[in-house]
Formats: structure tokens, sequence, C-alpha cells
């Protein structure tokens, strides 16, 4: 249910990513099927490098062949010159890749490779925890808690020891936290434990437990509990806004007030498409495929600010929530919300 991953009063209706609450929650994550990579052509690094060779001014991957990239291609062919323009506001940046099928591990060392090959950073997302949103739109995940923990392992056997940003289960946490019957807490707790501690071994990753948004759970004092029970003290920082659309001056600000009960974690926060904002008027799905919305700020580590490693797109724009305000399944490329998005950029 990352699609959680979206003022006071807004809050309580806008409430997060997880399926706990689908009516109103939620993330619409990737999930249709497991994605691959191949080798990629992105910049090259110029100037002062960082970890593992990663230039230290815009160190994330590019992937190439992205849905995005395809569908400037496409739109050029066509004539439509002005939208392939637009899409190459897309295109032209970096965007996580989501493991959500079974057998993550090519796919990961797919993209560590073809990241490492041009001296930058991947950016992927663990997502197949058992009772994955809570049986929402992006439901599915593994069979079991033995085979989570496989799983687990193929993911990091595929890190090896190339630079990469883990987003570790977008809404496990929230989801477990705003009520869903499907988990025992302690269970999944102790197996996103696992994950953190497991991918955490690996030299080049860094480890960010998703912590929900703004809206889903507003007093952040109810996540500190799970997410130390969820290892989040020996992850590199906690992930904010996956999927949603909260600002980042909404986002940063909850997510200070989180970091100092859990003695300064640091954060991540996704701005894929907070570029306007969340919908402020009444409704229902407020995390799904809201009209309107705008790309955010661009992903960078220059984030100015000492608490936030970097702004990510997390969120790969123009994939659909679900099946909501006309779009398809979750994950499914959607070119017309993707061109609106776009559209409605500020940069």
């Amino acid at each position: 249910m990352v699609r959680a991953l979206v003022a006071a009063a807004v809050l309580a209706t806008v409430c997060g990513t997880g399926a706990a609450c689908a009516t109103v929650c939620g993330t619409g994550h990737r999930t249709a099927g497991q994605t691959g990579t191949g080798d990629g052509t992105g910049h090259d690094a110029a100037g002062p490098t960082g970890r593992g060779g990663a230039p230290d001014d815009e160190p994330f991957f590019v992937a190439p062949g992205s849905h995005a990239a395809r569908q400037a291609t496409t739109w050029r062919a066509a004539g439509r010159t002005a939208d392939a323009h637009l899409m190459d506001r897309i295109a032209a940046r970096p965007q996580a890749e989501w493991l959500t099928g079974p057998h993550p591990e090519a796919a990961v060392r797919d993209r560590t490779t073809a990241a490492a090959r041009h001296r930058r950073t991947a950016v992927l997302v663990a997502y197949y925890i058992p009772q994955r949103d809570c049986g929402a739109h992006s439901a599915g995940g593994a069979p079991s808690a033995a085979a989570y923990r496989a799983w687990i392992d193929a993911f990091a056997a595929g890190l090896g020891d190339r630079d990469a940003y883990v987003v570790v289960e977008p809404d496990a946490v929230p989801h477990t936290v705003a009520g869903c019957a499907q988990v025992v807490p302690a269970e999944r707790y102790a197996l996103l434990a696992y994950a953190v501690d497991r991918l955490g071994r690996q030299s080049g990753t860094r480890v960010y437990l998703d912590a929900g948004n703004p809206g889903w759970i507003p007093d952040p004092a109810r996540l500190v509990g799970p997410l130390r029970s969820s290892g989040v003290t020996r992850a590199d920082g906690v992930a904010l806004n996956v999927s949603n659309f909260h600002t980042d001056r909404t986002t940063s600000s909850y997510g200070k007030r989180l970091s100092g009960l859990l003695g300064g974690t640091r954060l991540v926060i996704d701005t894929s498409r907070n570029g306007n904002g969340p919908h402020l008027g009444p409704g229902t799905d407020l995390w799904c495929n809201l009209p309107g919305r705008a790309l955010g700020r661009p992903p960078t580590r220059r984030t100015g600010d000492p608490l936030i490693d970097a702004y990510l797109w997390i969120k790969r724009p123009g994939e659909s929530d679900g099946t909501c305000r006309g779009g398809p399944a979750a994950g499914r490329w959607w070119p017309s919300y993707a061109l609106d998005l776009a559209a409605n950029a500020h940069d």
C-alpha cells in the first residue's frame, strides 16, 4: 500500500499508503510483475566521486528503456513532439526499480551492475513482504516467512558490493500500526528487521525502512515502537511519502518529529509526484491517481538539510496506483497520467 506515500484537516482524510484503510490510504505500488533491467546508458560521471565511485553531484542511475523513455520515442515518431518533450522530464531522471516478484537476484544484479558501470548508484525497492498491501490494490508478496527470508537473501546476493539505496517494504509498518488484520505485528516486524540487517551487511548498500507519510499516521509517536522492532536503529534511515503527494515541507517537518523520537534517524523523501501537494478537497482514495498533480523536486542528494540524505523518485511517475479514477492495475503504465504530471511540473 505504498500508495499512502502521499494542513491538519486533510491529514485525517488522506491517510496513507496501507491497505489497512484501503478506501483512504494506500500507495499503489508497482506490482505488475517482476521487473528487470539490462545494460544501462547512464551519464558518465564528471568531477569528484563518493562511495563506490558514485559522483557526489548527481549520483543516481537513470536506466534506459523506461516506460517514459519508450513513450517519448513513440510520440516523436508519431509527430507528437511537444508531448515527447514533456515525457523527457520523466525519462531523463532517476527512478527506483521495484522488486515485487519471487526471484529478485538477477534483476537486482542487472540494475546495480549497470549503475556501477556508469559510476552511479541504483535505487531499489524491496516489496515482497507476506500479506503485502493488506490485500488491497498491490496485494501479494511471499507465501511464508521462510520464503521471505530466502527472498531477502537472494536480493542481498544480487546487490554484491555495488552501491545502492534500498527502500524496505513501503507501507508494511504503517499498515500494521493502522490495524491490518491479516498480519501478526511481531512476526511482521521480525521479518522487516531481518531485511534491514541482511541487506545492511552489503558494503555498498544504504537501507531505508519505510515509515509511511504524514497523512496516514499523523502522530509519529505511534510509529516509534514498531519501527524499533523492525530494526530502524540499524538502518541508515527511514523513507517517507512513498507514492504519496505530501509536499516537501510537510513531509520534512513530519520526518523531523519522527527522527527526534528515534534519536536522530535520517530521512529520504519521495518527491516524484508532490509538486502540487495533496488533494485538499473531499473524497475517498485520496492517495490514488489524483488528478491535477505534478512532478516534484528532481532526485538529488543536495537537499540543503543535514537530516535529509536525498530526495528520490521512489514511485515511478506515470505508473498507476490502482484501478481508481479510470486507472489501470497498480504498477501499470498510464501515458495520459504521466503526461499530466509532466505538463504540471514546475521544474
